[in-house]
């Protein structure tokens, strides 16, 4: 199992509690997460199925690669973190 792990930022505004589902990617296991909690999705994913520009997902400690597909690898014990990505400041 894979454990799906969102910052408390997500939960002010949707229902995400962490939860475990089998995949061998990390969009198996985000579409199982959603398929649980469809609210999350847009919160996540974009219209094409991408991950939003000002969100962060990770496997473990290491940033995804591939945001469109997200067909990086997992494995049982991993851990996929959702995070609102932080963008800007002063210039």
């Amino acid at each position: 199992m894979v454990e799906v792990v969102f910052a408390k930022a997500f939960r002010r505004h949707v229902e995400c509690p962490e939860a475990s589902f089998e995949g061998s990617t990390v969009g198996d296991v985000l579409d199982a997460y959603f398929a649980r909690f469809p609210l999350a999705r847009g919160y996540v994913l974009d219209g094409t199925g991408a991950v939003r520009k000002h969100v962060a997902v990770f496997r473990n400690q290491d940033l995804i690669v591939d945001r469109r597909e997200l067909t990086d690898a997992v494995a049982a014990g991993d851990r996929i973190h959702v995070f609102q990505a932080l963008s800007g400041g002063s210039t």
